[in-house]
């Protein structure tokens, strides 16, 4: 009996979020917790970090990429 009720109460507030133009989504991230995480993390960043070196137009994309940005916060 009380299941029905929260069941009742969770849909209720789904339906209301739904009529405010909202809708579910399902999004995957990362298990934090696993024990191979850290060595994961490193091992993309290194991946990162010798992509950048190799990249020889990535900071002058940088740099035009952010003088592009002016006014996008006002």
């Amino acid at each position: 009996m009380a299941t029905t009720h929260i069941n009742a109460r969770v849909q209720k507030h789904r339906n209301a979020l739904r009529m405010a133009g909202l809708r579910p989504v399902q999004i995957w991230v990362p298990d934090t917790r696993r024990p191979d995480f850290a060595e994961e993390c490193r091992r993309q960043c290194r991946l990162i970090a010798n992509a950048e070196k190799a990249d020889t137009q990535l900071d002058r994309l940088m740099d035009e990429s952010i003088a592009d940005v002016e006014g996008w916060t006002d």
